[in-house]
């Protein structure tokens, strides 16, 4: 099972006064990446909330969200009446203008407006909390969904190298054979007497050099832990990573080793089916 680290969710809890959405939006990331954004009083919440997540959403570039939306007679902003009242009176001194008028200006300036700092009500931050929960599992769940895709695209790849390497093991032979053809040829377009012992064991030796046998037993080996790695009860993005580095390096070797070009075509088909693996690895967590 696999967790892709896009994802959204999303959670909304409606209070007498006010409606309060939780948003959080999910991108891939090396690490933990979290931005939180909500309304000040809420602000020393902040380093619980970021530990809250931390725990469930582990690695991702998070964007999190808290929106408060007044439904109703609620308000933490007040007109400051008596310094309202010196401003118009000190206005009427200066311009000529109706009441009205007057009482547009005046709540422009300094202090006209009182803002009483909220106080949190612990009963309303535990329903906030539940909610935040519930927007994590949302996206979660968002993930696991996205992680099902990757799984089902992840498992057609492999697939599709262990087809190509069975390709690569079926033309084996004839790759050891067309080696020896070319280098008897070359041997005896220099129309010299050669050893044809001695020709044999150099033979032998040059085929050595160029066996991929172990090679193609690693890769196969690579691709079966694959697989059951992304069939694991755990999604690890870094430990599927590391697997198809390993991947990566003995279908190298295998191309620099097959000196046949029917072969290392059949390289170049894993070589890109690897390439859209690990492009597909960066996405999951």
């Amino acid at each position: 099972m696999i967790y892709s680290m896009t994802g959204y969710g999303k959670s909304v809890l409606q209070l007498p006064t006010k409606k309060i959405t939780i948003e959080l939006k999910s991108l891939n990331s090396k690490n933990l990446d979290l931005n939180a954004r909500m309304p000040s009083v809420y602000r020393e919440k902040e380093l619980a909330i970021r530990k809250r997540l931390a725990n469930k959403l582990v690695r991702g570039k998070i964007d999190f969200s808290i929106y408060v939306e007044t439904t109703a007679d609620d308000t933490s902003t007040q007109i400051n009446t008596p310094i309202v009242k010196q401003y118009m009176a000190q206005l009427k001194q200066i311009v000529t203008a109706d009441e009205l008028e007057l009482l547009k200006m005046a709540v422009r300036f300094p202090d006209a407006l009182n803002t009483v700092r909220e106080e949190i009500d612990e009963n309303e931050w535990k329903a906030i909390e539940a909610e935040i929960d519930n927007a994590t599992d949302d996206l979660i769940n968002h993930r696991l969904d996205e992680g099902k895709v990757l799984e089902k695209d992840f498992n057609n790849r492999v697939e599709s190298i262990d087809n190509i390497l069975e390709k690569v093991i079926a033309i084996d032979p004839e790759r050891v054979e067309a080696v020896r053809e070319r280098l008897l040829k070359g041997v005896e377009e220099l129309r010299e007497k050669y050893d044809e012992n001695r020709f044999e064991q150099e033979l032998i030796y040059y085929i050595e050099k160029f066996d991929i046998t172990e090679e193609k037993v690693r890769l196969k080996n690579h691709l079966n832990y694959f697989t059951e790695s992304i069939n694991s009860k755990e999604s690890n993005g870094k430990k599927l990573g590391f697997i198809s580095q390993e991947m990566g390096r003995e279908i190298n070797t295998i191309g620099s080793k097959s000196n046949y070009a029917p072969m290392q075509q059949l390289v170049v088909q894993m070589k890109d089916e690897l390439e859209k693996i690990k492009e597909q690895l960066l996405n999951v967590l």
